[in-house]
């Protein structure tokens, strides 16, 4: 599922990281052709297109969004984390692990700190006080409707970004792949989702079985489904396609522009990958990738030096591998624009617990980096505050702002697709500023 696995987490996390859930949450591969269960829908135009690239990331485990971006303005939050909580950024002069200032109110931990100079000039936003109006502590299910775009329905087909596929025209008519995951099977956000298919290193994307005869079988491939019915014979040419284009990507010798340094972890190769795949610019318009290891049960280690430190690495590493494709793609040349989000499942308890970690919780952060988002910024609809007597069931954070609102801004003014109400069913979003004209 991930390159990390934390052992202080719940043993739901351990069980769905050892099956690997993501590898049998689908059984469909590539959809050729527009569901016949949509409903009536505008497709947005090709050519000429201003629409953005999606890379959609997913923190699975649970982040604790109060350790990555700091309440420090908020003094229940030192109440409530006597020994977890980071230290304010005007803290007396020697302690050490401040927070970097935001805002005056919110800060980045040490971990989040590589981010700053994409929040600085306005290409970061940071928005708090968020997630599912879904009050489920369960990780599958919780994730589970987030990625199908409508909590508390099991019957909703596809994911949110497989419908916006499918309810647009390619960016390129000519392209084999619109979309993939750095996954062993599709996850659910992208199920449905036409041309679109789990690869979990493109860089040796082939048919299973012996090296020296994948190219024979992927001949024998090409030419037996050559004349089967559709979809079967669009999917085995899409498939025969894409292998081969991805050949084409060099990318193990990939030099990332503006002097760009990716992490060398399995997430930082995976945005590496990515910037490479779409500067081919090949007709890949979204991208799904997963990352691990925030479910903290206990011995958080937030800050360096502490329990530690598996947090804090666990974030120097996302925050590196985002700056890194900041650097490299959004603030370099590509053919396309490009709009990150960054979400997860749900927050962790206001309190820490006797374990010095924090349990399932509520409200959380996300985060959404472009040229063209409204950045620069904490976003809230209202702190809800930490004292005890207003937190949700006396131990979260309340949420104040549905997710979805964040998602459904982008895709109708950064993706070019209107049709919100399939991609998100029975939910009438509200445009919070996310985005720039």
């Amino acid at each position: 599922m991930t390159d990390e696995l934390k052992e202080t987490g719940c043993e739901e996390y351990q069980a769905l990281a050892r099956r690997d859930f993501l590898t049998m949450a689908s059984g469909i591969g590539i959809a050729a052709f527009v569901p016949t269960w949509l409903p009536q829908v505008v497709m947005a135009q090709s050519s000429n297109s201003t629409r953005d690239i999606v890379v959609s990331i997913f923190l699975n485990g649970g982040t604790d969004g109060m350790s990555m971006v700091v309440p420090f303005g908020d003094p229940d939050y030192y109440r409530g984390r006597p020994t977890i909580a980071v230290p304010r950024p005007d803290a007396a002069v020697g302690t050490a692990n401040r927070a970097t200032n935001l805002d005056g109110f919110f800060g980045f931990s040490p971990g989040m700190a590589p981010l700053y100079p994409a929040y600085e000039v306005g290409d970061l936003l940071v928005a708090h006080a968020t997630g599912s109006v879904d009050n489920s502590r369960s990780h599958f299910d919780a994730q589970r409707y987030i990625e199908v775009g409508k909590p508390r329905d099991t019957n909703v087909a596809g994911g949110w970004l497989g419908r916006h596929l499918a309810t647009t025209a390619p960016l390129r008519s000519d392209a084999p792949l619109r979309a993939l995951s750095f996954t062993g099977g599709l996850p659910k956000s992208l199920e449905l989702g036409p041309k679109t298919l789990p690869i979990p290193n493109p860089a040796n994307f082939t048919i299973g079985g012996n090296g020296t005869t994948a190219s024979a079988r992927t001949q024998w491939l090409a030419q037996n489904y050559a004349n089967a019915a559709n979809p079967v014979a669009a999917n085995a040419l899409d498939s025969t396609n894409t292998i081969a284009l991805l050949q084409r990507i060099n990318f193990a010798g990939y030099t990332p522009a503006n002097g760009a340094v990716y992490p060398t972890s399995g997430f930082g190769n995976v945005l590496r990958s990515t910037a490479a795949l779409i500067k081919a610019d090949v007709g890949v318009e979204a991208v799904q990738a997963f990352k691990g290891g925030w479910d903290t049960h206990a011995n958080q280690g937030n800050i360096p030096g502490v329990d530690g430190q598996g947090m804090h690495n666990n974030m120097l590493d996302l925050s590196r591998a985002l700056a890194a494709f900041h650097a490299d793609v959004i603030q370099g040349s590509t053919a396309y624009g490009v709009t990150v989000v960054v979400i997860s499942e749900f927050g962790r308890n206001a309190r820490e617990n006797g374990d010095r970690g924090t349990d399932h919780g509520r409200g959380n952060v996300a985060f959404t980096m472009g040229r063209k988002i409204n950045g620069g910024r904490v976003l809230t609809n209202g702190w809800p505050g930490l004292a005890r007597e207003v937190l949700e069931a006396g131990q979260d954070l309340r949420v104040t702002l549905d997710h979805r609102d964040i998602l459904a801004e982008i895709v109708q003014n950064r993706l070019g697709n209107r049709n919100l109400g399939v991609i998100f069913p029975d939910y009438t979003p509200r445009f919070r500023g996310v985005t720039k004209a």
